[in-house]
């Protein structure tokens, strides 16, 4: 059973990432906090390097390998951020790396793959098909693997980002995340509900890709037959061990959100905090919506975990938003 990491691996994962990625704003939106009435703050993640969170897991990652493991190379399965973020690390380290991800990926993430120096092997309807194949190739070849869940040295390096959270808002009452294969989720349950056990992490996922929510309800790891949602980074009909027995023991609350709250969400994201997300990113603002009443009056963060849109999906979107 893999071991959960803790608070002082989090701490060791921002020493080894600081070289490589400075820290990212927590502003306070004046536009959101009218909308959502309370004390809104906004974790700009899309302002990393591959504009998503990811990349903190994939710097933390690369940097354990030693030189042996490095020339060997590395395989991960991805929809577009993970895969951004394992391409840019193995930049960072010199290490080979090969992508798998599903046919029609959003071309603005394979090209940044590509760009990024990886082999990127469309393969499969989806996230988890492609995770498949990676996982018949590792079995094959015995090319080390980069779980995008199940890699407590992800987990640790996406904590750094709740770190800075609660270093600039100890007294934050309430962390709005969204929830994929759960690592950032997991690294929010591990920093913040340390420093402070009086914040509530709330994670949030698509209701047409719900395994983990539905997973975390049962209290046992369940498959969806799909995972039809426009949110590329919550598109996992598998819930994953390592992450689930975190957010079984420390998630607050697990919120649905439909595929009109998110494009209401990324379009509002746009006019109230003047901030480009993609549908991931946006979860949180429409779970907060749904949450109003609950959360009014309270100081209040909302994870902008990524900002990867393609100009066709906003397009789409705005053109469908209500006037």
């Amino acid at each position: 059973m893999l071991e959960v990491p803790n608070l002082y691996d989090v701490f060791r994962a921002r020493r080894t990432i600081a070289p490589h990625l400075a820290p990212t704003p927590l502003v306070r939106s004046r536009g959101l906090s009218r909308l959502l009435d309370c004390d809104c703050y906004l974790k700009l993640e899309t302002l990393q390097p591959i504009g998503a969170f990811k990349v903190r897991g994939g710097i933390n990652y690369m940097a354990s390998l030693d030189e042996a493991a490095r020339r060997r190379g590395v395989i991960t399965a991805s929809t577009g951020n993970h895969g951004q973020s394992i391409a840019y690390a193995a930049r960072q380290f010199g290490v080979p790396c090969t992508i798998a991800a599903p046919e029609g990926s959003n071309p603005l993430k394979v090209a940044a793959m590509r760009d990024l120096g990886a082999t990127v092997v469309l393969t499969g309807k989806d996230f988890d098909e492609a995770r498949l194949w990676v996982e018949s190739e590792v079995r094959a070849k015995g090319i080390p693997y980069v779980h995008s869940a199940n890699e407590p040295l992800l987990i640790a390096g996406v904590g750094t980002l709740s770190l800075e959270v609660m270093e600039a808002l100890p007294d934050a009452d309430a962390i709005l995340v969204p929830i994929g294969g759960g690592s950032g989720a997991s690294g929010h349950c591990i920093v913040a509900k340390t420093i402070n056990p009086r914040t509530q992490v709330i994670g949030v996922q698509a209701e047409r890709a719900p395994a983990a929510w539905r997973s975390w309800r049962e209290k046992r790891l369940l498959e969806e037959p799909s995972a039809d949602t426009a949110a590329e980074g919550m598109a996992t009909r598998v819930a994953f061990e390592l992450t689930m027995r975190i957010l079984w023991e420390r998630l607050d609350d697990f919120v649905l959100v439909s595929e009109e709250e998110l494009r209401d969400a990324v379009a509002g994201m746009l006019e109230h905090g003047r901030v480009l997300a993609e549908h991931a990113g946006a979860a949180p603002l429409a779970a907060a919506i749904k949450l109003r009443d609950r959360l009014r009056g309270r100081k209040v963060v909302l994870i902008v975990s990524g900002g990867n849109i393609t100009m066709d999906q906003l397009r789409h979107l705005l053109a469908s938003a209500p006037a």
